[in-house]
């Protein structure tokens, strides 16, 4: 297989610079997912490792070997893409075998192959069938089937899953991820959607205008985000955020936020007279009639196997998650109170964790 790796990478267009010494590196056999709002440079950091974007400034080596003026060709390296790029006019044998037929592959290889990838993706039954005959799981699979059988050095996945429902986006996470489980090829998944990177991703890249703001595994990037960026980014119900200050309290020091005091985490470097900003996320509190933070409620969403309670404070919105049997009428005060050592402090000028 083949490591990647970025040294120092940026990209204008023009004078507009819109990346900047990006630098970090992907094993052998690991799935790194790039994860970051439109805009920060995701899919064009993507494209440039597939060499469809030139490298402006800086070094991508694939196995050790630098590629910046290296043909797309000649990098061995197979994409993935958002819209599928499907021939229509081609059976799903022909699409899947198309670059192998082009690269003149002898024809009982090319069977060979093409068979192999439709046996481990379950395409076997619509080798003879057009794609405008498939649902979108199974042109994605198609699409997956076409990068397969190229038997690439490193695979890269353009947001393919963000044309098709969420039940089936489920559905393919796990197919994505059990390919990869079984082929064990270097992965490079460019994805908004923070669900698609908690679940699959060995390590997680996230991306914020240009640079890198935090790498490291779905659970460290969860538990401890580098920044308020990263903490906003990442958690299916959006983490909360009250600023305050330091201050010494009767059992050591808390944070004074409108909404209440929020006791400061064991090892915080947080000083007296500091302006913060606390991150509590929703699943971190729980309901106390003399909880240390006052809110209203606004609006209970009900999930089946729980219930967020939609909230507002002195400091804006608050979520938190509830047993599904509560009951409690808009307008209602609802008190609660925050698992010290779960709460996220940030510097309140740089934003960056404390």
């Amino acid at each position: 297989m083949a490591t990647v790796e970025y040294k120092k990478i940026g990209k204008s267009y023009g004078a507009v610079r819109v990346m900047q010494d990006v630098s970090f590196q992907i094993e052998d056999h690991q799935f790194v997912v790039l994860l970051g709002p439109s805009g920060c440079g995701k899919t064009t950091l993507l494209r440039m490792t597939a060499g469809l974007e030139q490298v402006s400034e800086g070094d991508l080596l694939i196995s050790g070997k630098r590629v910046n003026d290296v043909h797309p060709r000649d990098r061995n390296i197979a994409m993935v893409f958002q819209n599928y790029a499907l021939y229509p006019t081609m059976k799903v044998f022909d699409n899947i075998a198309f670059s192998l037929e082009v690269a003149k592959v002898a024809p009982p290889e090319v069977k060979r192959r093409v068979e192999y990838a439709a046996e481990v993706l379950n395409l076997t039954p619509y080798l003879q069938r057009y794609p405008k005959e498939l649902s979108g799981g199974q042109r994605q699979r198609v699409a997956m089937g076409r990068a397969m059988v190229r038997e690439a050095k490193v695979f890269l996945f353009d947001e393919p899953l963000s044309n098709l429902d969420a039940k089936l986006r489920a559905h393919m996470r796990t197919e994505i991820r059990q390919l990869h489980n079984k082929l064990q090829t270097t992965t490079v998944y460019v994805t908004h959607d923070q669900i698609e990177a908690m679940t699959m991703a060995d390590k997680i890249v996230v991306m914020r205008a240009g640079t890198i703001e935090q790498i490291g595994t779905p659970d460290q990037v969860y538990d401890t985000p580098t920044s308020k960026y990263v903490a906003d980014f990442i958690g299916s119900s959006a983490i909360n955020f009250l600023n305050g200050i330091v201050v010494t309290g009767a059992g050591g020091p808390v944070v004074d936020t409108a909404s209440g005091q929020i006791a400061l985490p064991a090892g915080t470097t947080a000083k007296p007279g500091q302006k913060v900003i606390c991150g509590v996320r929703p699943n971190d509190v729980t309901i106390a009639d003399a909880g240390a933070i006052a809110t209203t409620a606004v609006l209970i969403e009900r999930m089946g196997h729980e219930a967020q309670l939609c909230a507002t404070s002195a400091d804006g919105a608050f979520n938190a998650i509830v047993d599904k049997a509560l009951r409690v009428a808009e307008g209602k005060p609802v008190r609660f109170d925050v698992i010290p050592e779960k709460v996220h402090v940030f510097d309140a000028t740089t934003e960056r964790r404390l």
